[in-house]
């Protein structure tokens, strides 16, 4: 039998290689076409699992393995790494540099799956003192910040400055935060007991901050109750209908509904509070006179296609239709989607365009060990069960089995016992974005 990568004459072009363009890759591994993927780094990334390799349980290998391995065994399928940095639709055509080399890949489908960044509400000067949470850079400098700040407490003989170390501040109450905010109380209390000579970990602070009135609202009532409650119980303090105003290297400026403003002196700040979709979204709504939300996130058709461009599929964190969420499975789901459309097209030209449907599978977070909140389908539940229910959905959809190995081995340590195995920092992880920043001025 011919190879089908020889045979195929249908060139589909995915940008992104997160949850969406991996899902549509793997959909398409059986069809008659040739597939280049494009993403700027070389790993697909599992994001749910970010602020564990910020807290030190995973290391970045564990949730992030290669693109190419992951499709090794794809033969219609190719991998380029690359920033893109123009979409032609006229011409068909996706523009990409890499290292100062730059390249064009002609396409006949193409899918953008190019995912979100963090939003910081038209303050993007907060990035620099607080970072998000949407890439391995972004967690292996939380780490370097994160245990730094407790080595600086150690050597630190001022009281008041001492105590700007041992404060860490989570801005934003979805999942990410309270995820976040919880591991940070546990590892103080928990896995650095007895690390020290000069201080108590466990006498850090950590203050999750929200300018809502409730934490991960959508979980209802009943789940969000849980999630503060948990984290209080850890000694998080949460700051609800309170917004940021200002954040600089020593600490964040808030604004609260009832209290006024307050400064909190904080060395240690960490963004969850929202995402902005990618600039490529916007470059291709312009071309199509396609509208676009406050997030640039592309207002697509109902089969995800973009009007007046029915060869160009727009999926993930940076599409606008029916207030789908922005998380892992509408990726998933919509990368899959695209992937059969063409796939019908192909096998079946003139076939009636299907409308995407989402289903929701759940919604999940951790508040610590042994403890998360679940709402999968009628079912809430919280503690222990909800978080079984957690490790084993994260668990099914973490690729790779060296890489779920590998994660529930670290798991043993951390959960079971009081270990944080990956708690390596450098110099470099802390401080490389701001040389970046530096050279380029």
């Amino acid at each position: 039998m011919a190879d089908t990568a020889a045979v195929a004459t249908h060139k589909v072009v995915i940008i992104g290689a997160g949850f969406g363009g991996l899902f549509a890759a793997r959909a398409l591994r059986k069809a008659p076409v040739s597939v280049t993927v494009i993403d700027r780094t070389n790993h697909h990334l599992f994001q749910p699992l970010l602020y564990q390799v910020a807290t030190g349980i995973l290391s970045e290998g564990d949730i992030a393995p290669p693109i190419r391995d992951v499709l090794r065994r794809q033969r219609n399928t190719e991998v380029r790494i690359g920033n893109v940095t123009d979409i032609n639709l006229g011409e068909r055509s996706v523009s990409l540099e890499t290292l100062g080399q730059t390249s064009v890949v002609n396409y006949d489908s193409l899918i953008v799956a190019a995912g979100a960044t963090s939003s910081y509400f038209g303050h993007d000067e907060f990035n620099r003192f607080a970072p998000g949470m949407k890439s391995i850079d972004d967690a292996l400098e939380l780490r370097g910040r994160i245990f730094g700040a407790f080595e600086m407490a150690e050597r630190e003989t001022d009281p008041a400055k001492r105590r700007e170390w041992l404060t860490f501040v989570v801005v934003g109450g979805g999942p990410t935060g309270v995820e976040m905010a919880g591991q940070i109380a546990e590892l103080s209390k928990r896995s650095l007991h007895g690390n020290f000579r000069h201080i108590d970990p466990a006498s850090a602070r950590v203050l999750l901050i929200d300018a809502g009135d409730a934490l991960i609202p959508y979980f209802g009532n009943r789940l969000s109750g849980k999630a503060l409650a948990g984290l209080r119980k850890l000694g998080v303090e949460v700051l609800l209908n309170t917004s940021v105003t200002g954040i600089d290297g020593r600490g964040v400026d808030t604004q609260s509904q009832h209290d006024g403003g307050m400064r909190v002196e904080a060395r240690t700040k960490v963004w969850a509070a929202g995402v902005s979709a990618s600039p490529l979204g916007r470059m291709i709504a312009e071309q199509s006179g396609a509208e676009t939300d406050h997030a640039g996130r592309v207002l697509v058709r109902p089969d995800l296609t973009l009007p007046g461009h029915p060869e160009v599929f727009v999926v993930g964190d940076q599409i606008s239709l029916d207030k789908l969420p922005g998380v892992a499975e509408v990726a998933m789901q919509t990368g899959t989607h695209a992937a059969h459309t063409i796939t019908r097209r192909i096998h079946h030209p003139g076939s009636v365009a299907h409308p995407f449907k989402y289903k929701n599978l759940g919604d999940m977070a951790t508040i610590s060990r042994f403890q998360a909140v679940a709402s999968i389908g009628p079912i809430r539940v919280a503690g222990f069960v909800g978080w079984l229910l957690w490790l084993f959905v994260h668990l099914a959809f973490l690729t790779g089995f060296k890489n779920r190995v590998a994660t529930v081995f670290n798991w043993f340590i951390a959960f079971i016992g009081r270990g944080r195995p990956q708690r390596t920092i450098t110099e470099q992880q802390i401080f490389a974005r701001r040389a970046l920043e530096s050279r380029g001025d």
